[in-house]
C-alpha cells in the first residue's frame, strides 16, 4: 500500500466533504451565480457552437487532412523567414475575426502540423484581438482615440507576444527547426490554388454566418449583414462543388445533402440556423461514409479535435458564468467590486482589469457595451484599454483548452505575457492620453 497515495485520497475525500457540507445553497448570491453559469452556457451553446465552433472544427480538420506539413512549414514553420511568418499570422487573424474560443481549433490545427510556436501564438492572439468590426465599433462608441489605441495595440501585441514566446522557448524551437530541415519533400496531391479556394469557402462560411449586426450609418458592414445568409449559402454551394469535383465526394450523397438543405432553407427561411445545422450534419455523414481516404481523414481529424476541445470549453464557460456572470448580470463576484477596482490609472487597476479580462469570456463585440457601462461607472481609460487588449484574446475556457494543446508551461507563459503587457500598455495610455 502506497501511504502517500492513501493520504492524497483521504485529503480529497475530506475536501469534497467540507465543500458540500458548507455549500451556501439557498443564499441569493450563490443561487444567482449558479443561474448565471447555466444561462451563460445556454447562450454560448445556442449562439456560438453551431455558427462558430463547428465550422472552425471542420476547418481545423481540413488543415490536418488536406494541407501538407510542408505548406504549413512554408508560412509558419520554425525555419521560415520571421517577417513572412509573423506577417501572415497577423493578417490571417485579422481576416478571420473570431472569438477567443473559435480560434482554438484553428490554432491547434497549424500548431500540430509543425507551425513555429511564435507565429502560431501570433495567429492565436490576432484572431480575436484584431477584429476590424470590433475596432470600428470601439471607435464609434468609446471614442476614436480608444479605438485607434486598440487597433495599434492589438497588432503590436500579436507580434511582441509571438516573438517573446519564441524567445522563451527558443531551445525547443531550434530543435523543431532542425527536425523540420530533415523532413523529406512530400508528394503534392493537388494544386495549391485548389486547396486555397477550399479553405477560402470554409472561411467565408464562418465569417458571413457570424457577421454581426451593424447600424445603417456603417454602410458597408450593414450592407453585408443584410445579405449574410445568401453569401453564406453561396460559399456553401462553392464548397459542395469543390468536394464533388476536386475531392471525389459521392455524387448521390452530395445531391441528397444539397436538396435537403435547400428544402429546409425554404421551410425555415426565418430561422437559417436550422438548414445551416443540417448542412454540417449532412457533411459529417458524407465524410464519415466516404471510405478510407482524405474525406474520411477530414472528419476523423475534426472529430478528434471536438472531443478534445468541446468538453473543456463548456466547463470553462460554466465556471466563467458562475464567477463573473453575463453582461448586465452578476455572478459570485459582485460587479461593484470590479467597478471599484478599475478606477484611476494605478498599476493595481490596470493589472486587475487585465486579469479579469483574461479569465472572463467575451463573445465578439460584447466587450464594447460592457466597457461603455464600466467607463460610465468611473473606470479609467488605461484599465479600459488593458481590458480591450487582454479580454477578447483570452478567457478561462480558452486557457483550459490551450493547456491541453501546448502544455501548462507554455500556456502559463502566454497568459502571463498577455496580462503583463496589457497592464503596462494600459498604464502608459492612461498617463499620456
Amino acid at each position: 500500500m502506497n501511504l502517500k497515495e492513501e493520504w492524497r485520497a483521504l485529503a480529497g475525500f475530506a475536501a469534497a466533504f467540507f465543500l458540500f457540507y458548507f455549500l451556501p445553497v439557498g443564499t441569493v448570491r450563490f443561487d444567482g451565480a449558479l443561474t448565471e453559469a447555466l444561462e451563460l452556457t445556454k447562450w454560448y451553446v445556442r449562439e456560438h457552437v453551431v455558427l462558430c465552433l463547428v465550422p472552425a472544427l471542420f476547418i481545423a480538420g481540413g488543415i490536418a487532412a488536406f494541407v501538407s506539413q510542408a505548406s504549413v512549414l512554408r508560412y509558419f514553420g520554425a525555419r521560415t523567414n520571421k517577417f513572412l511568418s509573423y506577417g501572415v499570422a497577423s493578417v490571417s487573424g485579422a481576416i478571420l475575426a473570431v472569438c477567443s474560443c473559435t480560434v482554438l481549433p484553428l490554432f491547434a490545427g497549424i500548431y500540430k502540423r509543425g507551425a513555429g510556436l511564435g507565429p502560431a501564438i501570433a495567429f492565436l492572439y490576432s484572431g480575436p484581438a484584431i477584429n476590424i468590426l470590433a475596432v470600428v465599433l470601439t471607435a464609434r462608441v468609446l471614442g476614436f482615440e480608444l479605438g485607434a489605441a486598440r487597433a495599434i495595440g492589438a497588432v503590436v501585441f500579436s507580434l511582441v507576444i509571438g516573438l517573446s514566446m519564441h524567445f522563451m522557448f527558443r531551445s525547443e524551437e531550434h530543435a523543431k527547426a532542425k527536425a523540420q530541415a530533415e523532413l523529406p519533400e512530400p508528394e503534392v496531391k493537388r494544386p495549391l490554388w485548389r486547396t486555397s479556394l477550399y479553405f477560402a469557402s470554409m472561411a467565408a462560411i464562418l465569417i458571413f454566418a457570424n457577421w454581426a449586426e451593424a447600424g445603417p450609418s456603417d454602410r458597408v458592414f450593414h450592407a453585408i449583414y443584410s445579405v449574410k445568409w445568401p453569401l453564406t449559402a453561396l460559399a456553401a454551394a462553392a464548397l459542395g462543388l469543390m468536394l464533388r469535383y476536386w475531392f471525389g465526394a459521392d455524387k448521390k450523397k452530395m445531391g441528397l445533402l444539397s436538396g435537403t438543405v435547400i428544402v429546409l432553407s425554404i421551410i425555415f427561411k426565418e430561422n437559417p440556423v436550422i438548414p445551416f445545422s443540417a448542412g454540417f450534419i449532412g457533411l459529417s455523414w458524407v465524410l464519415n461514409t466516404s471510405g478510407e481516404g482524405e474525406l474520411h481523414d477530414w472528419f476523423a481529424s475534426a472529430w478528434d479535435l471536438s472531443k478534445q476541445i468541446f468538453p473543456l470549453l463548456i466547463a470553462g464557460v460554466l465556471v466563467s458564468g458562475f464567477l463573473l456572470g453575463r453582461p448586465g448580470h452578476e455572478g459570485l463576484i459582485p460587479s461593484h467590486w470590479v467597478g471599484w477596482a478599475v478606477g484611476g490609472n494605478s498599476f493595481a487597476a490596470n493589472f486587475f482589469s487585465s486579469l479579469v479580462g483574461a479569465f472572463m469570456y467575451f463573445a465578439t463585440l460584447t466587450e464594447v457595451p460592457i466597457l461603455q457601462g464600466l467607463l460610465g461607472a468611473g473606470m479609467g481609460k488605461g484599465p479600459a484599454l488593458a481590458l480591450l487588449l487582454a479580454g477578447p484574446a483570452l478567457s478561462l475556457p480558452s486557457i483550459l483548452v490551450l493547456r491541453s494543446v501546448m502544455g501548462l508551461k507554455k500556456t502559463a507563459a502566454y497568459v502571463a505575457l498577455v496580462v503583463t503587457i496589457a497592464t503596462f500598455t494600459g498604464m502608459f495610455y492612461g498617463r499620456y492620453f
